[in-house]
């Protein structure tokens, strides 16, 4: 072989195994070491640790999958993982007070805690009964960062449909937008403001040879800002518009402003109820053409969510008028979903609007049941 074959052939192979071993190094560097989560009868957890409140610990096994884990029934937990332990009542706001923070990895042995900044400093023990929070540090130096107004959404999108095609022609399409966007969107964090986006609609069409077709059409949308005062007060401004065949509604537009009560927030359920002063322009089928009102709405949201990922979302309001004491109106609404499959779902919802005063030969009361697949943002 010449020599400057041979000089090539041992310089590409020296230039391989060089990049074998940084490959080797690349990869244990970017996988980090196993946790470990010892129960106090001695079984053995390894994997990763989530995040943790100040009752329990949430810990992704590789065997056992997630899994919940009450503080008290844990003798052992490591992680090489670096974690913020935010204080039980500590008020985080900005970045301004992130110094009373500890933040490193984390042990912890006789239900203390101790967070070490790196391996050389001593590490802060803190009580697990004291902690409010752990959350993932980079998480946590994130969440202080601008938002994009197009990120951070939750909710999702549900949508049904039926078609019949025999003696009678059924066409009927049901479906709903719910989206939500909190500022910031991390929990253990105060709110700043909050963004809500919901869309109902529900089109039916039912003819049969000789009879005229019967037609369902009505949709609501809404759009409100909420801008927080403190923890449990907002103030909040609201778009909301209406259709409704049955009810002779063609459309009906509310603008309000108000002000809301956090009555109950705990991890899995939140109570509000608010308060507005509206204006309400409707236009209806026949001679009366349209009506403008001066009213308020008094209502509650309530939000739960239950085991297995389970959800509950709430509404119910009424509306007098000051200026028309006939028309006044009212809705509730209801959904529960339930998951299937990683995002997807399925979702069982009512919508219930009344209208005291409709023109003469239309319904006071439209209902809406939606049945569909959803598909969740998170």
């Amino acid at each position: 072989m010449p020599h400057s074959m041979r000089a090539a052939s041992i310089l590409f192979s020296s230039a391989l195994a060089v990049l074998h071993l940084q490959g080797q190094a690349a990869n244990s560097g970017s996988k980090p070491s196993a946790d470990v989560l010892i129960f106090t009868d001695g079984e053995k957890l390894i994997g990763h640790l989530e995040s943790a409140s100040g009752s329990s610990v949430t810990f992704k096994s590789d065997m056992a999958g997630e899994v919940t884990v009450d503080w008290k029934k844990i003798q052992e937990l490591r992680s090489s993982q670096k974690f913020a332990a935010i204080p039980k009542g500590l008020k985080l706001k900005n970045s301004e007070n992130t110094g009373n923070v500890p933040q490193g990895t984390v042990v912890m042995t006789d239900q203390n805690l101790e967070v070490s900044a790196t391996p050389q400093s001593a590490p802060q023990s803190i009580p697990v009964s004291n902690i409010g929070t752990l959350v993932d540090e980079a998480a946590f130096q994130k969440a202080f960062h601008h938002s994009d107004f197009l990120r951070d959404w939750k909710g999702g999108a549900t949508a049904g449909i039926s078609l019949t095609e025999a003696t009678q022609k059924d066409q009927t399409f049901s479906g709903s937008i719910n989206l939500v966007r909190a500022v910031p969107p991390e929990d253990w964090l105060n709110v700043s403001s909050r963004t809500i986006f919901d869309f109902n609609e529900a089109y039916g069409k039912l003819t049969e040879p000789g009879q005229p077709a019967i037609k369902t059409s009505l949709y609501h949308l809404d759009a409100e800002q909420d801008w927080y005062a403190s923890t449990r007060i907002f103030v909040f401004g609201q778009a909301a518009f209406d259709h409704s065949f049955s009810q002779g509604l063609q459309l009906q537009q509310n603008y309000s402003g108000g002000l809301g009560v956090i009555m109950v927030k705990t991890a899995n359920q939140e109570l509000d109820f608010k308060a507005s002063v509206d204006y309400i322009e409707q236009q209806f089928e026949g001679p009366t053409s349209s009506r403008e009102l001066v009213g308020s709405t008094f209502g509650e949201t309530y939000l739960r969510k239950f085991t297995h990922g389970i959800g509950l979302n709430e509404q119910a309001g009424v509306t007098p008028s000051w200026n028309d004491s006939s028309a006044y109106s009212a809705f509730a609404s209801a959904a529960l979903t339930l998951p299937v499959h990683h995002r997807f779902g399925l979702t069982l919802g009512a919508l219930d609007n009344f209208l005291n005063d409709p023109p003469p030969g239309f319904r006071k009361n439209s209902f809406q049941f939606t049945l569909g697949a959803t598909y969740s943002l998170q």
